[in-house]
């Protein structure tokens, strides 16, 4: 019971850290919410900053949520500051090798089909576990540009893994996976009528001084619902941050997103997604998201008045934000979306009971 209360106390932190002020230029030492975030930390132990470092992992926030808490912490004269600041060097470190990677491989596929760099992006300055890739070639001009180039190993590809046409890389040196979506999206490949727009709206964008070709907004809201609402059905910080962003900015064209989503039988689902962030987020700036009411007509759950912290955060637990119970009760009545292509019913026959974890 411990555990899972601890577990709750770091993601409120972190969650402060996330979502709280900046958005609207206020102070993320406090947030209005209460207990302000320099409280929290004085009450906080070497194992618990140590719990807190995980937590950070598991929800790819470490970038974003450490430097701050480090502020917030010298402010304080907290003596755990240094520790703080250790992590994030560490982390940084950490980050930095899998771009230099990331930007040669995406040069060289260039040579044989169209190359985004998917999902990896978009939670910079974090980075996940592995180097997600989208290209158009063949798979076998894929897998030959790696291996003669970087003198990868194609690592062995699950049942889901052919299902979804993806392949996954193992580079020398390389401290992450490199994995290549072909022509392909969704947990079991069912999906292709999103990826022209995925290709011909990309925008290139600059990260740690290199430059990279990455999906346009509401392409990468639709790449954000097919693995959340359809495969892992559970939220992290990273997801929230990132969608809450884009809304904040105002670069998203909800006309468009709507139509695109569409298309894929994915508008209720990508709207219900939505909902339930500006939920969270309302949980810790006291307002939801700015979003205009196509999407939140739309919606089928996600935002009801019974909806609070506790409903976020009290799980089994907090490296996961329990969306799953919802989205699993709206797919079994056939209420959360359709898929568009064909070839869903006997792509979803052969890719039942399998699970992958990884994102």
């Amino acid at each position: 019971m411990n555990g899972a209360k601890n577990s709750t106390k770091y993601l409120t932190l972190l969650s402060r850290l996330l979502l709280s002020g900046d958005h609207k230029g206020g102070s993320v030492a406090d947030t209005g919410t209460g207990e302000n975030i320099a409280e929290i930390v004085s009450a906080l132990s070497r194992e618990d900053f140590g719990e807190l470092w995980n937590l950070a992992n598991s929800h790819h926030a470490m970038a974003r949520t450490f430097p701050a808490l480090h502020r917030v912490m010298v402010a304080e004269k907290n003596d755990r500051a240094d520790w703080v600041e250790h992590a994030s060097v560490k982390e940084q470190a950490r980050i930095d090798p899998p771009l230099s990677f990331l930007f040669p491989i995406g040069d060289a596929l260039l040579g044989v089909g169209d190359l985004i760099v998917i999902k990896s992006l978009d939670r910079w300055p974090d980075l996940g576990n592995d180097l997600d890739l989208y290209s158009n070639a063949q798979g076998s001009d894929v897998a030959a540009v790696m291996e003669d180039r970087f003198k990868a190993c194609m690592d062995e590809r699950s049942w889901g893994d052919r299902q979804a046409n993806k392949w996954n890389f193992v580079v020398p040196g390389a401290p992450e996976l490199v994995e290549v979506h072909e022509s392909r999206l969704g947990q079991t490949g069912e999906q292709v009528a999103i990826t022209n727009s995925l290709v011909t709206r990309s925008q290139t964008a600059k990260f740690g001084g290199r430059i990279f070709r990455v999906p346009a907004p509401e392409d990468r809201l639709i790449l954000t619902t097919l693995q959340r609402m359809y495969r892992h059905f559970y939220l992290r910080l990273c997801d929230v941050a990132d969608n809450a962003r884009l809304v904040d900015l105002k670069l998203i064209d909800y006309a468009y997103l709507k139509s695109l989503a569409e298309s894929a039988g994915l508008w209720d689902a990508l709207a219900t997604y939505l909902v339930t962030v500006s939920g969270y987020v309302k949980v810790y700036r006291g307002e939801d998201l700015p979003l205009p009411w196509l999407a939140t007509d739309a919606a089928r759950f996600g935002n009801e008045p019974g909806n609070s912290k506790r409903d976020f955060c009290e799980s089994r637990s907090s490296r996961r934000l329990p969306l799953c119970i919802r989205v699993e009760e709206g797919a079994s009545q056939g209420r959360v979306a359709k898929h568009a292509s064909p070839e869903l019913d006997a792509r979803v026959g052969c890719r039942c009971g399998a699970r992958n974890e990884a994102d």
